[in-house]
């Protein structure tokens, strides 16, 4: 049974920082491209930032310069590191686990980010 089970979210002012983790327990963990993944309210699902099995990153340009993916293969863990909040950051942060040679597309639960003074 493949879990991802993601932590770190929270309320936090305009300016601010928080540090989203996703746990992973699935197997060849090295094998798969990470993503963050949010949703605000009304509106579909976007990419926020990926980090590929070759470890090449990338993200959306409104989170360009403020976020940071990474991963720690030891832990099986995939991180997203976001600095200089603005309340446009305010959604549900959704972990993405997907390898083709693995044939595995996986989903966490999401964690809740607000940002508000």
């Amino acid at each position: 049974q493949v879990q991802l089970v993601e932590s770190g979210g929270g309320l936090v002012q305009p300016g601010g920082s928080l540090r989203l983790s996703c746990a992973a327990s699935v197997r060849l963990f090295s094998l798969y491209t990470m993503g963050w993944y949010r949703q605000a309210p009304g509106q579909q699902r976007e990419l926020v930032a990926v980090l590929s099995s070759g470890d090449i990153t990338d993200y959306s340009d409104s989170v360009k310069g403020r976020f940071t993916i990474s991963r720690d293969y030891a832990k099986s863990t995939v991180y997203l590191q976001m600095n200089s909040l603005k309340p446009e950051d305010t959604a549900v942060y959704y972990c993405n686990a997907y390898s083709k040679l693995a044939n595995g597309n996986y989903w966490g639960q999401g964690t809740q980010v607000t940002v508000s003074s």
